[in-house]
């Protein structure tokens, strides 16, 4: 398809300097004409971006419709077919970028600068559509300084600086695009080139069987001592039918494992329809870091995760099983998400973008004395087998209107099982207005398989997980407190015959305040990371 630009270029008077600098090619992509055949489609996707900022050129009177219609026009005189789609950032990449994208032999994609006012960042849709090209070749030409868009030279293998988008700069990228490139004084490629420059790597299903001792001592080197699990533990909790997938990149020569992503695919609710995708957590040696092997398990795992049907939110962390409830607070990857477009925004008070929860540590005899004082009509005990359905019934109705998501399938794989009786209950009258679930380490409650790190700890702590209160109501909601300190009290006291002397608790929103005056400690603090679909 021919371009709809002219062949004629501007004049070629050097009226502005031009500072077009090809700052990495490590694929050895430039010149582009050694890519390209008679026929073959370059796809130029730019900005949207406000015309009347973009001075014209003394050839050109009036600034063209689309600022980087120049760009086109210079690409044009290289080679004719050119295809020029523009992009909206707060509209992302959509399905019509996808057809252009996979008709197209070369991808080049303009990013206008750093986000501003709540965009979207354009780094994101760049590496959205990196994703999309599989092997085809894509360029980035960033018109600013790209240290303004953080490191770009991990995520794209080819990207040309422009100090702006002025027409005589875009000139200049398009001839920096296929000019040779200088020849280097030595016979062969640097060394640290080889060594450093990152590339997209290909991605593998993981092997269960041949691959957990790798991805194990992988796990212990990546993360610190409080995160440690035991080998039989940390297999279990990858190798589940049905709900997980894991993947690794290998290093092509030795095969040896450079990069490991667990994800794992479960039901929100009762219904059976909805699905949550959870990204569990990225791994990547120490020495590949920064070379592009922890965006490509990113970008094929978050593929992957909306393939299944019903599929209508993704996390990073996980539900259960968990690994990590989201993302670890003041992790060094926090920006690294935030780019690929996750809401990381903790001083929002939108769900899931990046409020921080907290896992829980008590030692019993930190717990106040007072804190078993019941609130009047109230009554705390362990579930009888003939509660449990009314048990399942408050947890889904509760677990619904709060968005607790998973809550409703712990429960439920205590059916028809003595650890019916690990749930305690606040009862008023017969009604059901409080639920917690209590886990003890190798006693064989499934909620203990689900949740690893009360039992890393020492083997004298018990856990505690999905707390339910009722309190939709104005009266349960002014007695709610008191009603946490009282189901609290009933669980450290059902844990403290059971031979346990410290209690953990996971995943706590707020309440900060209330849990330290009661003796608590913070364990781990996470970030709530999600997005519908």
């Amino acid at each position: 398809m021919r371009s709809a630009y002219a062949a004629t270029s501007p004049s070629r008077k050097d009226y502005h300097k031009r500072e077009a600098v090809v700052i990495q090619d490590s694929q050895s992509y430039l010149p582009l004409s050694k890519l390209l055949n008679d026929g073959d489609i370059i796809l130029l996707l730019t900005p949207g971006v406000v015309p009347s900022t973009v001075p014209a050129s003394p050839t050109i009177k009036t600034a063209p419709s689309d600022p980087f219609e120049p760009l086109g026009r210079a690409l044009a005189k290289h080679h004719p077919w050119v295809r020029h789609v523009p992009y909206i950032p707060r509209n992302g990449i959509t399905g019509t970028h996808v057809v252009h994208i996979r008709l197209a032999t070369i991808v080049i994609f303009v990013i206008s600068g750093p986000p501003s006012n709540g965009q979207l960042s354009q780094v994101a849709l760049a590496e959205i559509t990196r994703s999309v090209c599989e092997n085809r070749p894509q360029i980035v030409v960033a018109c600013c300084n790209v240290q303004q868009l953080g490191p770009l030279e991990s995520s794209f293998p080819a990207i040309v600086q422009l100090p702006d988008y002025s027409p005589p700069q875009l000139e200049a990228a398009a001839e920096s695009l296929f000019r040779e490139p200088p020849k280097s004084l030595t016979t062969g490629p640097h060394v640290q080139n080889l060594i450093l420059s990152p590339k997209a790597w290909s991605v593998e299903v993981w092997d269960g069987h041949r691959d957990v001792a790798a991805v194990y001592k992988l796990w212990c080197q990546c993360l610190p001592e409080n995160f440690q699990l035991e080998h039989f533990m940390f297999q279990s909790l990858l190798q589940r039918d049905g709900y997980a997938m894991h993947y690794v990149v290998r290093e092509p020569g030795t095969r040896e494992i450079l990069g490991f992503c667990a994800t794992y695919t479960t039901y929100v609710d009762s219904g059976g329809e909805r699905l949550i995708g959870s990204m569990a957590a990225i791994l990547v040696q120490p020495a590949y870091r920064n070379r592009g092997v922890g965006l490509s398990l990113h970008n094929h795992a978050l593929h992957q995760l909306t393939r299944p049907r019903g599929v209508c939110r993704l996390q990073l962390g996980s539900t259960f099983p968990r690994l990590f409830y989201g993302l670890p607070v003041d992790s060094p990857a926090e920006d690294w998400f935030r780019r690929r477009n996750w809401p990381i925004h903790p001083h929002s008070s939108e769900p899931g973008a990046g409020q921080e929860a907290c896992d829980w540590f008590l030692r019993f005899e930190d717990w106040p004395a007072t804190a078993g004082f019941t609130p009047s009509g109230l009554t705390f005990r362990p579930c009888e087998f003939s509660q449990f359905d009314m048990v399942l019934e408050m947890v889904e109705q509760e677990s619904r209107r709060k968005d607790n998501v998973g809550w409703y399938d712990q429960y439920a794989k205590l059916a028809n099982t003595l650890n019916i009786r690990d749930i305690v209950l606040g009862l008023e009258g017969d009604k059901i207005v409080a639920t917690a679930l209590t886990y003890v380490k190798k006693t064989g409650s499934p909620i203990a398989e689900d949740l690893p790190w009360a039992g890393t700890i020492s083997d004298d702590v018990g856990g505690v997980t999905c707390i339910c209160i009722l309190d939709d109501q104005p009266y349960m909601a002014k007695r709610r407190d008191a009603v946490m300190i009282r189901l609290l009290d009933s669980c450290i006291r059902l844990l403290s015959e059971q031979g346990m002397r410290k209690l953990f608790i996971d995943a706590v929103k707020g309440g900060d305040e209330g849990f330290q005056a009661l003796g608590f400690q913070k364990w781990a603090r996470y970030r709530e990371v999600w997005r519908d679909v």
